[in-house]
């Protein structure tokens, strides 16, 4: 009877995880979608600069993002038995720093405008930052759902509140609004996701703030903290230095390019990320059953993830001048070249997530500290010869850090850095080798851009299906099997 109901429960797991993943997977897909057509259209209309001076500002919503989390949301997910008081401590906690952190972007605002030399940057800030101060009123009702691992009403809400906000954004954009139509666009969007939130996932603020819950949640969310921290000032620094020595102009192509190359990336690191945190947690007990099922998820987001990535950067130039004509040239050769970093972020991310199931924030945070000090070093080193090889650079750190990344995972479980490399190096060389083949041959259709990118993309999706299909077998099956099911 007792093998009957951990078999039950096991198989509810797995419906549930598969159903979550369809629908993680379609929010994903189809929110970034919507908003990568959006920016496409937005940038066609407003040129570099406009995407320039919002990069510039990105820094400072992101840092202000990550202080009003704290890290909270993944220390409730990963508690089994959270209450009430629990609920109640971390929304205040939000709100709260969402209030302190408004205060000081609205302060600081005139000396980041002196900094950039940009005197239009200050009612720019000012007034993104009603993002931070709204930011916090959907915290718990997308908890919830996250916790219920129902991805179907967000994708809901994502999806008609990108849309929403878009579309005012482009007619803004049309009429002559410029940077403005971007700045709207975000504060739109957040107030559309924080109603439908509310409407579809309704809480209401009972209990009491304790200690206990605080000192919970901050003693495993504040070192996740820290991390986030590093991770945003780090992911941000080259735009920060970019900006400070280039115009908006040369900021907009980078910003555009970095959208580009980690749309698909972050897109589906996000899918990862939101499904097997839950469902590792569920599985932490079970040394086993985890670890099976940590290497069938990294080889399914390699088999998916490394050919979709690489296929961007092999059609970077010619997508670019068809899409966003010739204004944005420069930002093809940079998108090439991210792609290559941006390829393993996913990676990051199914290591990183077992990291936290196992409550070992101590070492995610330490981690975070040396792959930080790694990338700071490779960045001063590449930046005194120009954008493209600080762009190199970035790609050298991502690869670093999966090694640091894999080594941390082989000290927590029995997985290796070795049993890793030998699931994942056949599958990122078969990708390459086809985007290679790919590329080679469309190079003979440069005349025709659109019928270049058909051809190559054609050639290099041929390559890579044989691939799977005559030499990982085992695996084509398996997923077949679950895209069915």
């Amino acid at each position: 009877m007792f093998k009957v109901e951990i078999y039950s429960a096991m198989q509810n797991l797995k419906d549930k995880t598969k159903k979550s993943l369809q629908w993680s997977a379609i929010e994903r897909f189809f929110t970034q979608a919507f908003q990568l057509g959006i920016t496409l259209v937005l940038a066609r209309i407003l040129g570099p600069s406009a995407f320039g001076l919002v990069g510039m500002l990105t820094i400072f919503i992101a840092i202000s993002n990550v202080l009003i989390d704290s890290g909270f949301s993944s220390a409730l997910i990963r508690k089994k038995d959270h209450c009430n008081n629990d609920l109640i401590t971390a929304f205040y906690y939000n709100i709260l720093m969402s209030a302190v952190c408004y205060l000081i972007l609205f302060f600081i605002a005139p000396y980041v405008a002196n900094f950039y030399h940009q005197d239009e940057l200050k009612y720019i800030l000012r007034s993104l930052g009603v993002v931070v101060l709204i930011n916090p009123f959907m915290f718990i009702p997308r908890l919830k759902l996250t916790l219920a691992m129902d991805f179907k009403t967000q994708a809901k809400i994502s999806i008609t509140s990108v849309s929403i906000g878009g579309l005012i954004a482009i007619v803004m954009a049309m009429l002559g609004y410029g940077v403005w139509s971007l700045v709207f666009q975000m504060i739109i969007s957040t107030v559309c996701s924080v109603l439908l939130f509310n409407l579809f996932s309704p809480w209401f603020p009972r209990g009491q703030i304790t200690k206990n819950s605080f000192d919970y949640l901050f003693d495993f969310g504040g070192k996740l903290l820290i991390s986030s921290l590093l991770d945003v000032i780090y992911n941000n620094l080259y735009l920060i230095i970019i900006g400070k020595k280039f115009s908006p102009a040369i900021v907009g192509q980078f910003t555009q390019a970095n959208q580009l190359a980690s749309v698909p990336a972050m897109t589906l690191t996000g899918i990862i990320q939101r499904v097997t945190y839950p469902m590792f947690s569920h599985l932490q007990d079970k040394t086993d059953r985890l670890e099976s099922l940590f290497f069938l998820t990294l080889r399914m987001a390699a088999v998916f993830i490394f050919p979709l990535i690489i296929g961007v950067a092999i059609i970077a130039k010619p997508l670019m001048t068809l899409l966003l004509g010739s204004q944005w040239q420069d930002a093809a050769n940079l998108l090439s070249i991210l792609c290559i970093g941006y390829m393993l972020y996913p990676i990051h991310a199914i290591n990183l997530n077992l990291l936290q199931v196992k409550g070992r924030s101590d070492l995610f945070l330490k981690l975070e500290v040396a792959k930080k000090i790694i990338g700071v070093s490779i960045l001063l080193i590449t930046m005194p010869f120009g954008l493209l090889a600080m762009c190199v650079g970035f790609c050298i750190t991502s690869y670093a850090s999966l090694f640091l990344n894999t080594y941390y995972t082989a000290k927590l479980t029995k997985i290796s850095q070795w049993q890793q490399c030998r699931k994942l190096l056949p599958i990122w060389l078969a990708a390459v080798f086809s985007a290679f083949i790919g590329y080679i041959l469309g190079l003979y259709l440069h005349e025709v851009l659109w019928l270049q990118i058909i051809i190559t993309l054609a050639v290099a999706i041929l390559c890579y299906t044989a691939y799977l299909l005559f030499l990982q077998r085992q695996l084509t099956q398996k997923l077949l099997s679950i895209l069915r099911s």
